[in-house]
């Protein structure tokens, strides 16, 4: 095992034995807590095993918007309105709502990122002010909503109620 694979396994430990896959649930694990590099590692592995399959798009697209933000932190605009277009073009392949996840919202905060880079010459400066969080929809969730992120609770009536008045939910 390398080292890289060590680290991926321990990120997704705590969501093994769930609805959805681990590398899925730790991605966004990852995304809401601001380290979309890593984010993209721990999909990337899912993304490998079906990047010819029915979803490998899918990944490919979460995958470029985490990376948007890995450009976004380095304060490089150009990058991330690039990457935000090549996920938009393999995001709007699916349903609106595929995987349980709300796409429409997911393009959406994009489409609402991109204005954002051409408006502000400091990018870095938009994640400081109003970081994305995202979130599958999964009723038997249950405590893994709180996994993955303290702004989550885990009502029965709303498994992934946002808590934070900053919290862009991406799975109505």
């Amino acid at each position: 095992m390398t080292k890289k694979s060590g680290d991926i396994a321990a990120r997704i430990e705590q969501f093994q034995g769930r609805e959805l896959d681990a590398h899925y649930l730790g991605y966004f694990d990852c995304f809401n807590r601001q380290r979309f590099y890593e984010a993209h590692d721990v999909l990337e592995e899912l993304w490998l095993a079906d990047r010819r399959g029915p979803d490998g798009d899918f990944y490919k697209g979460l995958i470029q918007l985490a990376g948007a933000f890995v450009h976004i932190e380095k304060n490089r605009a150009g990058p991330a309105a690039a990457l935000f277009r090549l996920a938009q073009a393999n995001l709007e392949k699916y349903p609106p709502h595929h995987r349980q996840l709300n796409l429409r919202t997911v393009l959406t905060l994009m489409a609402d990122w991109s204005r954002r880079l051409e408006a502000t010459p400091q990018v870095r400066t938009l994640l400081i002010e109003s970081a994305p969080l995202l979130a599958p929809t999964v009723a038997s969730l249950g405590d893994v909503g709180a996994a993955l992120h303290p702004s989550f609770s885990s009502p029965l009536s709303d498994p992934l109620r946002p808590q934070s008045s900053n919290l862009k939910q991406l799975s109505a």
